[in-house]
């Protein structure tokens, strides 16, 4: 018998960029995520497979990214960015053998192989198809495919119960049209939960407290399993962050939890990450599972002081030769400024993997062999990332998942099991409460909600409403021309997570604020055309040409159901 459980959980998702813009910010995120992580993945779990290794890692595929993944045009850009890198690196090669830079004509050369290698396996390998790739390891039991919101909306801050539910219907359906079948398990925008209770909207003027329903009552009406949540929801109590005297409003979101949400129900024994616990906030409601991140594991990747990514051997994410932006430098030291930064030396690379690999399934192993010393039963690590993280910020992250996998599959201690599989194994009964939090800096909403983002929030709730009565004014006329559900369409885009976040961390702050004024501006023009439409029966040729353009720049969700927002 196993004395233990293990899985990595990749949480892959980037908003919608097609039609809108490329360079530096739009289309070529998807490019480069592409190229650096899903591919390099998708190389690293094919080879696990075919050293008759099931890698049974949790893959998280965001119903935007996966949409995105799927589009044709994508595909052909796609080929394009590859043929442009391709094109760069062979110019750096020419400059550097003019300069007679030995070394540098290598890493140039290296560059070259890369980029074809990822081309051909694009081409050849998966046939143009990266969803079709994961799908077919999730069908032959390789790994395990789970869904999230449909564009990544912040769940918790959602105004109603009835559009956090539209946000997981969509992302539930989107994932039987991709994948054929049913999801078992969800990524939490953010990992961001909020339980049953008497909830207030954070600004005033949209109405009195109201009794919301636990995201996991949302989670099991849609038939999923299990989510995953970050240690401090389940260890630390009270995720009350740094942030929450600096900023009135989000006090009053936690003061408003702390008042109505019966702490009572949060026992006094203390719990543990290598376990899993049944959640649930409401009385006579059926739980739902989750999986709870491993800290002590999970910090030696995530920490920007000791994490292995920051390793100074390893591929620099920061400097780039222009114009081509290929990168030719080390991290050097974790405080190395740009112009201190020393070559690449790719031979060097190999040993710290294979050392970092080792010590972090040596890490795994000691919290299982400690957790089954103390309890005499098996327990689970579970290590929720970023996808993103290896291959486009750690260049050689997939390499290093690659001998981690293996590694452990080596240990007749422990077995690599998906969630699904380690409930099953599990059998988990222990009903618990969780409070209000994420896995954002402070543990609770202040990257989302803040001084900077509160006019988004103000926006958002205001389209709420709007959408209730477009939705309420057309009752039963028919949707002929599509007005309501690129309505649709425009609401969930507008609810993104993504916005917030590149507002408050000022990775793309302009690019964000347009992204998200750009939307509103397309969803109240809707609301007002469906509003005449109502009255006379037809469509102006300007909007028609307007609903059109919309049509084809936010394509996503063709099988979206007007219903679900209802």
């Amino acid at each position: 018998m196993s004395k233990g459980y293990f899985t990595f959980v990749l949480h892959s998702h980037l908003p919608y960029v097609i039609a809108h813009g490329k360079w530096p910010h739009g289309l070529d995120w998807l490019n480069e995520a592409t190229a650096e992580t899903y591919i390099p993945l998708l190389d690293a779990l094919n080879k696990l497979v075919d050293e008759g290794i099931k890698p049974k890692i949790i893959i998280g595929l965001t119903p935007v990214l996966t949409e995105q993944l799927a589009d044709k045009s994508f595909k052909e850009e796609f080929k394009v960015y590859l043929a442009q890198k391709i094109e760069a690196a062979q110019i750096d090669e020419k400059e550097f053998v003019k300069e007679k830079q030995e070394h540098m004509i290598l890493l140039a050369a290296d560059w070259i192989k890369f980029y074809k290698s990822i081309h051909d396996s694009f081409i050849h390998k998966y046939k143009e198809d990266i969803v079709g790739a994961f799908r077919h390891l999730q069908d032959t039991g390789a790994i395990e495919i789970i869904t999230s919101a449909a564009t990544h909306g912040y769940l918790p801050l959602i105004g109603d119960d009835t559009f956090v539910k539209a946000q997981v219907r969509t992302g539930v359906k989107n994932y039987k049209k991709h994948f054929g079948k049913s999801p078992k398990g969800i990524w939490l925008p953010e990992c961001a939960y909020r339980p049953r209770y008497k909830w207030a909207y954070p600004l005033s003027g949209f109405g009195q407290p109201k009794e919301r329903a636990g995201v996991e009552e949302i989670l099991h009406d849609e038939n999923i399993d299990f989510f995953i949540v970050d240690s401090h929801l389940l260890e630390g109590g009270k995720p009350v962050g740094v942030y929450m005297d600096r900023f009135k409003a989000l006090k009053t979101l936690w003061e408003s939890f702390e008042k109505n949400f019966d702490c009572q129900s949060l026992p006094a024994k203390p719990r543990t990450s290598n376990k899993i616990y049944m959640v649930s906030s409401a009385n006579g409601k059926k739980p739902v599972a989750v999986l709870t991140r491993d800290l002590k594991t999970s910090l030696q990747v995530w920490s920007g002081e000791y994490g292995y990514p920051g390793d100074g051997n390893y591929l620099d994410f920061h400097k780039k030769r222009f114009p081509g932006g290929l990168r030719y430098w080390k991290i050097t030291t974790p405080k190395s400024d740009l112009g201190s930064k020393m070559i690449y030396w790719p031979k060097d690379v190999p040993q710290r993997l294979e050392e970092n690999a080792a010590h972090f399934a040596g890490l795994v192993k000691s919290t299982l062999m400690d957790f089954y010393n103390k309890n005499n039963s098996p327990g689970i690590v579970v290590a929720p990332f970023d996808c993103e993280l290896f291959g486009h910020w750690w260049f050689e992250g997939p390499r290093w998942l690659y001998l981690v996998i293996k590694g452990l599959s080596q240990d007749k201690d422990i077995e690599l099991a998906t969630g699904t599989e380690a409930i099953e194994r599990f059998a988990p009964t222990e009903i618990i409460s969780i409070p209000e939090g994420s896995w954002g800096e402070g543990g609770f909403h202040w990257i989302w909600f803040n001084d900077w983002t509160k006019w988004t929030w103000q926006s958002l709730y205001e389209a709420e409403a709007m959408m209730k009565k477009a939705l309420a004014d057309s009752g039963a006329v028919e949707d002929k021309h599509g007005l309501l559900k690129q309505l649709a369409r425009e609401f969930l885009l507008l609810q993104s997570s993504d916005w917030q976040f590149l507002i408050s961390t000022w990775s793309a702050r302009d690019y964000a604020e347009l992204r998200f004024s750009d939307h509103l501006d397309r969803f109240k023009r809707l609301y007002s055309i469906i509003e005449e439409y109502l009255k006379n029966n037809t469509l102006s040729h300007e909007d028609t040409v307007f609903l059109n353009d919309c049509q084809k720049k936010d394509a996503c969700f063709q099988e979206i159901d007007i219903k679900d927002f209802a």
